[in-house]
């Protein structure tokens, strides 16, 4: 069955050089191992999306495809290992130039009352970085201060220039409240209409079909 997993790895520091070097190799893995679609991704606090934010004792993957393979070796020397099972309810945008949960079938949003989680991402033109990183505080702020809201951490498949967000929400209402009533998250949505500065993005939402581990 096709799925979608994101797992998130706590490590202690004496393993964070070889958390980078398996950034690489992993690559190569999942490549041979036929994932339909991956991405390895460095994890951070999400305040600015600059290279301060940028968390060495957390790492991530997103894999969609049939029979994941699991990277045990990640387990191994976690100290926390946090897993998600997702559906997928909205996708917009692209990731990479594609949709990589289109051929999975979507959860009705009317109907589904569970737990929610949502992926952002976005590729950042490189002249609009600074304009960029100075919109991120105030909505970080209102994302943090929202009701419903279980956890929220910044992403990155690049140091810059290639960042997005996951959250964890305990209702479909919370994160739409969020969405559509936050004033700060609206002048964000209008400001990127305004000066453009994506030249990729993606905003997903998925129904929490199963959930382990800690953070």
């Amino acid at each position: 069955m096709r799925e979608a997993r994101v797992i998130f790895w706590r490590i202690k520091r004496r393993h964070i050089p070889w958390a980078i070097m398996r950034m690489g190799w992993d690559r190569l893995r999942l490549r041979r191992e036929g994932v339909d679609f991956w991405k390895l991704l460095g994890t951070g606090s999400g305040e600015t999306f600059t290279v301060r934010d940028a968390n060495p004792y957390r790492w991530g993957v997103i894999m969609v495809g049939e029979d994941l393979p699991r990277l045990s070796h990640w387990d191994r020397r976690a100290i926390a290992c946090k897993e998600f099972s997702l559906k997928p309810i909205a996708v917009n945008g692209r990731w990479a130039k594609r949709d990589p949960f289109e051929s999975m079938a979507k959860v009705d949003s009317k109907t589904w009352d569970g737990k929610v989680a949502a992926i952002t991402r976005a590729r950042i033109k490189w002249r609009h970085n600074r304009k960029f990183w100075r919109s991120v505080p105030p909505v970080n702020i209102a994302l943090h201060a929202s009701p419903g809201l279980e956890s929220a951490i910044g992403i990155g498949e690049a140091p810059i220039g290639l960042q997005g967000t996951f959250s964890l929400w305990d209702s479909p209402q919370a994160i739409r409240d969020f969405a559509y009533r936050s004033p700060a998250h609206q002048g964000a949505i209008e400001a990127t209409k305004r000066i453009g500065w994506y030249s990729e993005e993606m905003f997903a939402r998925f129904a929490v079909v199963e959930e382990s581990g800690d953070w």
